[in-house]
This record gives C-alpha cells, sequence and structure tokens, in this order.
C-alpha cells in the first residue's frame, strides 16, 4: 500500500514491524520477516532515507519507527505536488499535440504499429483515450491482430464512456464467449449480432480508429487512422453494420441471447418489395449493399415471422399483412 511513495515489499513490512514493535534490532526484524540480515539492513538504510525510521540514540543497533502521522504526511503530500505536476505536464502536451494535429499532413493521417505489445499498449491507449464513445467490430477469430481484442473493463463505463459493439455470432461459440459477453452487458454496453463482420475495428469518439493488418508470415499489424476521409468511411461502415445486427441482451439466467423484433424493419421491407418486383437475391444484396448471407437471413427469418415454408406464400401473407403494398391495376 506504501509502494506510491516508493517503498518496495520489504521496506513496508520492516516500516510495519517496526511500528508493532516499537524497537527493534536488524537480527529480529530479520528472523520476522524470513530475509536475510544484510537485505533487511539495506531496507533499514531506505527508509532512514525517507524519514521513516532511526536508529536509537539510547541502543546504537536498534532501530525505532518514526510516528506515521508525522513521517508519512510530508511524504503524501510530495506525492501530491508531483502527481499535479505530473497532470500539468500532460496537459500541456496534449494542447501542443492538438495544436499540432489540428493541420495535420497526409502522412500524419495514418501511423503503422507492428508488433503485438506495440498493437496491445496502442489499443488500451485509444480505449481509455475515449471520453465519449467506443464502437468495435468484433470477429470471431480473437487471433487476428493479438492485443486488439475487445475488453472494455469496468474502468471503462464508470468513467460514462458508451459502448457500442458488433461481435460475430461464432463469438458465441467461442470458450469463454458467452461469459465475456454476459460481462459486457452487465457494464451495461449495447452489443449486437451479425453473421459476419468484415474487419476487426475499434472506433474512439469518431475521432481515431484502429483497424489491423494481417499480411501472411508477418508479425501482428495495425493502423491507427486518425480524423480523415478513411476514418469517415471506416465511421459509416460501423454504422452500416450496426443498423443491421440483432441486439443481444441478458436472459432471466444470466445468459446473452439475440433480441428478435416482432415484426419486419425498414431494412425487411425494402428487401421484401425488391424480391416481389423479380430480383434476385443477389440483385437485392448489390441494390442495398447488403451481404448476400444478410438478404438470405432476413427473408428466412420473415417466413418465420409469417410462418410459412415458401417464398410464394411469404409473397401473398406480405400483402394480407400490408407489409408491402399492391400496384395498382
Amino acid at each position: 500500500m506504501l509502494a506510491a511513495i516508493g517503498l518496495d515489499e520489504a521496506q513496508e513490512s520492516a516500516y510495519r514491524t517496526l511500528v508493532s514493535l516499537g524497537v527493534a534490532d536488524v537480527p529480529d526484524l530479520a528472523r520476522r520477516l524470513a530475509l536475510g540480515e544484510h537485505e533487511m539492513e539495506r531496507a533499514l538504510r531506505r527508509l532512514e532515507h525517507h524519514g521513516l525510521a532511526a536508529q536509537s540514540s539510547a541502543c546504537p543497533r536498534r532501530w525505532v519507527a518514526a510516528p506515521p502521522g508525522v513521517a508519512l504526511g510530508p511524504l503524501l503530500t510530495q506525492q501530491r505536488h508531483e502527481l499535479e505536476k505530473a497532470e500539468l505536464a500532460a496537459a500541456l502536451l496534449a494542447d501542443d499535440y492538438r495544436a499540432q494535429a489540428s493541420e495535420p499532413g497526409v502522412r500524419d493521417l495514418v501511423e503503422v504499429v507492428t508488433g503485438a505489445g506495440a498493437v496491445g499498449r496502442r489499443f488500451l491507449q485509444l480505449r481509455l483515450g475515449a471520453t465519449q464513445e467506443v464502437c468495435a467490430l468484433v470477429t470471431g477469430k480473437p487471433d487476428v491482430v493479438s492485443g486488439m481484442d475487445h475488453d472494455a473493463g469496468p474502468e471503462s463505463t464508470d468513467r460514462g464512456v458508451d459502448y457500442r459493439v458488433v461481435v460475430e455470432r461464432d463469438v458465441l461459440l467461442l470458450p469463454t464467449g458467452r461469459g465475456e459477453l454476459s460481462a459486457a452487458l452487465g457494464r451495461n454496453e449495447r452489443i449486437r449480432t451479425v453473421d459476419r463482420v468484415p474487419t476487426k475495428l475499434v472506433i474512439a469518439d469518431r475521432s481515431l480508429a484502429m483497424v489491423p493488418l494481417t499480411p501472411r508470415d508477418a508479425e501482428p499489424a495495425a493502423l491507427v487512422v486518425r480524423a480523415s476521409g478513411l476514418l469517415e468511411s471506416l465511421t459509416g461502415l460501423f454504422d452500416a453494420v450496426w443498423r443491421e445486427a440483432l441486439p443481444l441482451r441478458l436472459s432471466g439466467g444470466g445468459e446473452p441471447v439475440e433480441e428478435r423484433p416482432d415484426g419486419p424493419d425498414a431494412t425487411d421491407l425494402e428487401i421484401l418489395s425488391l424480391l416481389l418486383a423479380g430480383l434476385t437475391d443477389a440483385s437485392v444484396a448489390k441494390r442495398l449493399e447488403l451481404g448476400l448471407r444478410t438478404v438470405q437471413r432476413r427473408v428466412k427469418r420473415l417466413m418465420e415471422l409469417a410462418d410459412v415454408t415458401t417464398r410464394l406464400q411469404l409473397g401473398w401473407h406480405a400483402y394480407e399483412r400490408g407489409w408491402v403494398a399492391r400496384e395498382p391495376r
């Protein structure tokens, strides 16, 4: 607990023991803490340097602890001052960075990060630096880029950051997938699922994004994208996938389950209208800029809603239920 003022475990244990005993010599302290006498002597000298211990004037070979209220107060005050100075320096650096980045050069808009460790650290910086919203696309292959796996942690939601995450359904099949999704839903993150996401992606405050690079036979790498047309495209990609995904919610047993709407949404109705106009699934997917599997999945769900087994029956029920309008004769 005293590491914040520069004490290691041995030094803190020595001080606590001295406080409880009042006075002790090196061999006694070394025996109580299961340390060598030389190591114990070094720890006591460090405490003396901090003003936390001193050799007894009556018995030079014995040590006494300084009163905690007197000795620790100045150290804590100094530590607070150092922290305030560091916060001021960080704020000044942030101002300098914003001023420099207000008109960034083309080369500064994209940063290539290589190595699993570097990717993980950059991802952590991006996530912890968000103040409003983090948007993420998560694939069912956690090894796509090591270090970029979604894990918000309680500190993110505690800071009021909104999380919107779209995961592939395969994530639910991973050994830890359901548990992690349940924990995320418990933190009030908004999570949706789709059959497949186009890429792993993280966007912080719509001002910074991270997307993986996965060249063959190469170390993990990722692109960090700043405000630019490319960032707007990545944000638009996330928004499009989010609109097509189905929400996840927690069941009564705490399990994540998909929340299916009671009726067709606007996209479903567009698909129906185009199919009834004679377009193929592939043509509908191209026209609406959807994946072919997405169109087929939505048609299958519409058939389930209408309780029919063929597309011909679906068309008839679509007219009867008012999902689409009949063409005037």
